[in-house]
């Protein structure tokens, strides 16, 4: 895969087939290049988080889009696999993002709803559809309700139900996938899988959640692991750096990239 057209439709192609689409998270170039070398690698994701927090920004859109933008162009020129961006909520104007994303080769992105009103949610994701669609690009919105994030309501009943009608309509308005982040149970996922159709949600991996197998025979579409990939290299950073400190050696095996 060489063109966008092609990656496009290979990212769309991956979350339509039984197999639960894994991505790991990236950050940047040489972390982009060792998850793309791996031959189990079938696409790659951005993850904002971790961007941010590599640039010396926290996370929420306090990175300027600019920034943000020129890392992600950097990561897709690093490999011919798709790439889906984590594009946080939109930088105001969910359409223009989603199109200056595209012209660095993006082929899918995440957006959030941060928990707006419903209107305005939903017309976010209308906007970043419609922008993929005048751009002639296949496009694998995930578009995320962040109700599992924000204690916006009080019972899980409540925000199950929540998390599916919101997610109906992004559906309804071309999303490819529901997004919802949180550490959920096997309930909870089979409440939404019944409530969004097979193959329509998407779960974020932390640590204690369910394995991707399990998340499989659920009918989840995809996983991702969000800034928990950065925070597991900078464990190894960190413990390396004490075992030095120490007087010892660097980790037997550790690997020379080219």
């Amino acid at each position: 895969m060489t063109g966008i057209q092609e990656r496009g439709t290979e990212l769309l192609r991956l979350h339509e087939v039984p197999e639960l689409l894994q991505l790991i998270n990236v950050w940047d170039a040489i972390s982009a290049r060792v998850v793309a070398d791996l031959p189990e690698t079938r696409a790659l994701a951005t993850a904002s988080h971790s961007i941010a927090a590599s640039l010396g920004y926290d996370d929420g859109e306090n990175i300027p889009l600019d920034l943000m933008l020129d890392m992600i162009g950097r990561i897709v020129a690093t490999t011919d696999l798709p790439v889906s961006a984590d594009l946080e909520g939109g930088y105001g104007d969910a359409g223009e993002t989603i199109r200056r994303a595209i012209a660095v080769g993006v082929v899918g992105a995440n957006l959030e709803d941060r928990m707006r009103p419903f209107d305005e949610a939903v017309g976010a994701v209308r906007a970043a559809v419609r922008a993929a669609e005048s751009e002639g690009v296949p496009f694998a919105l995930n578009a995320r309700t962040d109700v599992y994030l924000r204690d916006a309501l009080p019972t899980d009943e409540e925000k199950a139900e929540e998390a599916i009608r919101r997610g109906r309509a992004f559906l309804d308005e071309g999303a490819t996938c529901v997004f919802v982040p949180g550490k959920l149970d096997e309930h909870t996922v089979e409440r939404l899988v019944g409530g969004l159709g097979e193959r329509r949600l998407s779960v974020i991996a932390v640590p204690g959640s369910l394995t991707p197998a399990r998340l499989q025979e659920l009918g989840v579409a995809r996983v991702s692991y969000g800034p928990w990939t950065q925070r597991v290299a900078l464990t190894a950073l960190r413990e390396t750096a004490l075992e030095l400190y120490a007087g010892g050696e660097l980790p037997r095996g550790t690997q020379t990239l080219n």
